[in-house]
């Protein structure tokens, strides 16, 4: 399936068992978002990877549901959409099976398309600070926790994650993820990628 030039992902894609490879093979990847007859797109560009059956930073860590994980514990190719901070909405994929809750923060994006949409949501004109950090990503896409638990490979879906037609070639750097403090060692986990040498990452 395409969208202007963008190719959907099919479900298959959001299954596999190793979150960190998902959270990699995302970079490069176009998210497509069609809310309130605003049309945007743009590159993913950094991302954590979270694995709830043994990632202390994870919400659903150890395998624990609650009404907002619940979500996590889907299939894969859903969102992920919560409050940080009761101020930033933060936009995941859920990856793997039904039953095991893995997911992939999107951390920062690459504006395409719908720039003019991006800084009135945003109310900024700098291009390079619209979408350098999960929340201003998640605002500029017009993402918010209404669209928590949307599946995310459905061509006219609010949002759609895509790839493009022609391949673009990229190295992919990797590090520890930011913020997670809290996780004790599992904080050191090298789970955090991003592209190497991108504008708009959140921070090198």
């Amino acid at each position: 399936m395409t969208i202007k030039g963008v190719n959907i992902l099919p479900k298959e894609f959001f299954l596999k068992d190793d979150v960190t490879e998902i959270a990699q093979h995302l970079l490069g990847k176009i998210i497509v978002t069609q809310i309130n007859d605003e049309y945007t797109t743009a590159r993913i560009v950094e991302t954590e990877a979270y694995d709830g059956t043994i990632d202390k930073a994870c919400h659903a860590f150890p395998n624990k549901i609650t009404r907002r994980t619940e979500v996590m514990f889907s299939e894969g190719g859903r969102s992920y959409v919560y409050l940080c901070y009761g101020i930033h909405h933060l936009f995941n994929i859920v990856t793997q099976v039904e039953g095991i809750p893995k997911a992939v923060l999107i951390r920062a994006v690459e504006p395409l398309e719908g720039k003019d949409i991006m800084k009135k949501r945003r109310k900024v004109n700098t291009d390079l600070q619209l979408t350098n950090g999960p929340g201003k990503a998640a605002q500029a896409l017009g993402i918010s926790t209404l669209h928590n638990d949307v599946i995310l490979y459905q061509k006219n879906g609010i949002i759609s994650i895509g790839c493009e037609m022609n391949n673009v070639n990229f190295e992919i750097n990797v590090s520890t993820r930011i913020g997670v403090d809290y996780a004790g060692e599992d904080a050191k986990l090298p789970w955090r990628f991003y592209i190497k040498n991108n504008a708009y990452i959140s921070k090198k």
